[in-house]
């Protein structure tokens, strides 16, 4: 699974979001933009930028020891990996997340009527569950700031997340209505087991895609 912090008004960060197009059409990689709002300042106000996605990338660089943030910035499997559109180190920690084992708690979703229904297996550890509603497609035409004049298209924005529940290492079983996975015109969603706090993020366990995605 790769998280891709990125920003409208990061003028580095389209090479990165057309790289996630290719990595998500890839059926072993669940690749996913999360816009932040930071640069927000320098003339263009991201309209898909979520403070708590700032606010998880902050985490994120406490928990592996690092002092500023940046975009864009990859986060593969939880692990510390930073990237600035640098596909073959990108490359690199993905064969290194397959070699560990990748994700290695099984969890599946599945949608009935106006409920979705998600069950984790049984492993070592343990985790929060995170339901996060997801728009596959969008283009944006920047007005200002670096990007002025460019359209950037993103693939798989995160529109929100949703804490379902905890894990403590034995298989369990959630259900949640399905109107939360709609939040931010989303069309689809992914179900990520991560263990660590929202404060504390460690590394991802567990994740998969809604149907249809």
């Amino acid at each position: 699974m790769i998280e891709l912090f990125t920003s409208q008004g990061c003028g580095a960060c389209q090479q990165a979001s057309r790289m996630m197009g290719d990595y998500a059409q890839q059926a072993d990689i669940i690749a996913l933009t999360l816009p932040v709002t930071y640069w927000d300042y320098l003339g263009w106000k991201d309209e898909l930028a979520i403070p708590a996605f700032t606010e998880r990338q902050r985490a994120y660089a406490l928990s592996h020891g690092e002092r500023q943030l940046f975009t864009p910035q990859a986060i593969v499997n939880g692990e510390p990996s930073p990237v600035r559109s640098d596909q073959a180190f990108l490359d690199r920690s993905l064969r290194t997340a397959r070699q560990s084992g990748g994700l290695m708690v099984p969890v599946k979703a599945t949608d009935q009527g106006d409920r979705i229904t998600i069950d984790i297996g049984a492993g070592r550890g343990s985790g929060e569950v995170w339901l996060l509603p997801i728009l596959r497609r969008h283009r944006t035409a920047v007005g200002h700031g670096e990007n002025k004049g460019q359209v950037i298209d993103y693939v798989n924005v995160v529109r929100g997340m949703h804490k379902v529940g905890a894990w403590m290492g034995q298989a369990a079983h959630f259900e949640l209505p399905r109107s939360l996975a709609r939040s931010g015109h989303a069309d689809s969603y992914v179900v990520m087991l991560q263990s660590g706090t929202l404060a504390h993020p460690a590394r991802i366990l567990g994740a998969t895609k809604g149907p249809g995605f």
